[in-house]
């Protein structure tokens, strides 16, 4: 489908020149090739090293970029390559090369692209009923809420999870977190004094001014000066702090339990313990931010879920893979919440619409299967072993492996930028997290041979700049 919708009348000309969809043409390269495998001789890595080399000025996806460019509003710093079709674990470009993707759209693509089960849905409900709007039921958005309660308690996330409220992102399910916590605290202190929001350094809750506020970094905030008031900045994994902390007129801690854009960094039981415990003690609603790290990505359904009871949220949002590329978001909240929201306090034009809701329905399903965890987990064994061996030759640049499940970070000594580069035109996609991070978060789907793949590749385009 993706192919002939590339194809149309109505797709710019580049496109329609497009050939038919190819294997990978690196993966032989690399499939018998083993992490530190020095079999391949100069001549053969000479040869493969550029194989997805930027395209150039007068290539076909740089005419694409310079017709379009100068209409887009300039907030992304885009390398040159054009992506016009994904298959599984890869992207192809406008010259039909393919790249193996190891960011799935930043931990969204959870189910790998353009799954066929899911597009099927995707154009089954499309011709069914796309919107309604929210002043009308639709059969879908109680269904997917009714599941996302359901299969967390049955994970042993959020004991207590009870209802919920679809948007559009993540941002939007952080902003409802955190209105849903403003309006808890204005009923137990009907003075008002409970107002204030705590979140922690490096976190990343998103760009919407109140997702913002709580995101404590200077890049992100200063432009857009002042913040929404009352926003406090802790320190993650200081224990000690917690008390001095979160105060009576504290009305919401907000935490990721694995802090993705901060560099993939974990929060220790103990941090997460002391702070439900504080939380509580004040009377603060507990939020964890699952937007990245959730929904099967740590090789079981919530992040959360090997915590004891008293650790769990009051409110949890997730975004991300919930749609597989579609937007949608959602929060999940326990009574206690719940109850202190009434009909006004909140809304969304298009969340909960039945084309988004269905598709979530499906993702919940097949995240949430504990087959699919435990796959999860023993994929990160692998992956952390030839992250490992890398860091066995390399290192002086290469310090420390971060994450759990599929959400691992590669800590380096200095700018990853030139090995994302050196990577990119080997054929193989990766991010940065943090400082200095190098961030994986593939499909849940990648082959065990497409993580050998991609770290052979890796290991090739981390020696290119060594040199």
């Amino acid at each position: 489908m993706a192919s002939r919708l590339a194809l149309s009348r109505h797709a710019p000309a580049v496109l329609r020149s497009l050939k038919r969809p190819v294997a990978p043409v690196f993966a032989r390269a690399y499939a018998t090739a083993g992490v530190g495998d020095s079999a391949l001789s100069n001549a053969r890595r000479q040869q493969q090293q550029l194989s997805h080399a930027d395209p150039a000025a007068d290539s076909g996806s740089a005419t694409l970029v310079g017709q379009h460019a100068p209409y887009m509003v300039a907030t992304y710093a885009r390398p040159p390559p054009v992506f016009v079709r994904g298959a599984g674990s890869y992207l192809y470009d406008v010259d039909d090369r393919a790249y193996l993707d190891l960011t799935a759209g930043i931990a969204v693509t959870a189910l790998g692209h353009c799954d066929p089960e899911f597009t099927a849905l995707l154009a089954e409900q499309a011709a069914t009923l796309v919107h309604a709007s929210n002043l009308y039921y639709n059969p879908w958005t109680g269904a997917l809420s009714k599941l996302l309660v359901d299969r967390t308690r049955a994970s042993g996330g959020m004991h207590d999870a009870a209802r919920v409220f679809v948007c559009n992102s993540g941002s939007e399910a952080n902003e409802a977190a955190i209105k849903f916590a403003r309006k808890v605290g204005k009923v137990l202190d009907p003075a008002g004094a409970k107002t204030h929001v705590v979140s922690f350094t490096n976190a990343f809750h998103g760009r919407t001014m109140g997702a913002l506020s709580a995101t404590h970094n200077p890049k992100y905030q200063l432009p857009f000066a002042p913040m929404v008031p009352g926003f406090r900045q802790g320190t993650y994994n200081d224990v000690a702090a917690i008390d001095a902390l979160v105060t009576d007129q504290t009305c919401a801690v907000l935490v990721e339990p694995i802090q993705g854009e901060g560099g993939v960094q974990t929060a220790s039981e103990a941090f997460l313990v002391a702070l439900a415990r504080r939380a509580r003690a004040v009377g603060a609603v507990l939020i964890y931010d699952e937007i990245q790290c959730g929904l099967g990505r740590t090789g079981q359904l919530w992040a959360h879920g090997h915590l004891p009871r008293e650790a769990h949220p009051d409110i949890l949002s997730t975004a991300k893979a919930l749609g597989n590329g579609f937007p949608i978001g959602a929060v999940i909240v326990n009574d206690a919440v719940a109850d202190k929201i009434v009909v006004g306090d909140h809304g969304t034009t298009f969340g909960g619409n039945p084309l988004a809701c269905r598709l979530a329905h499906h993702m919940v399903t097949k995240l949430s299967d504990p087959a699919l965890h435990a796959d999860v987990r023993a994929k990160s064994d692998i992956f952390r072993a030839g992250l490992a061996k890398i860091r066995e030759r390399f290192p002086d640049l290469v310090k420390e492996i971060r994450g759990k499940g599929l959400i691992l970070g590669l800590q380096m000594t200095e700018d990853p930028t030139p090995v994302i580069k050196a990577a990119r035109e080997r054929g193989l996609l990766v991010i940065t997290a943090g400082t200095n991070t190098l961030r994986f978060v593939p499909s849940l789907k990648i082959s065990e041979e497409e993580i050998g793949i991609g770290l052979g590749i890796l290991e090739e385009a981390i020696a290119a700049t060594r040199k």
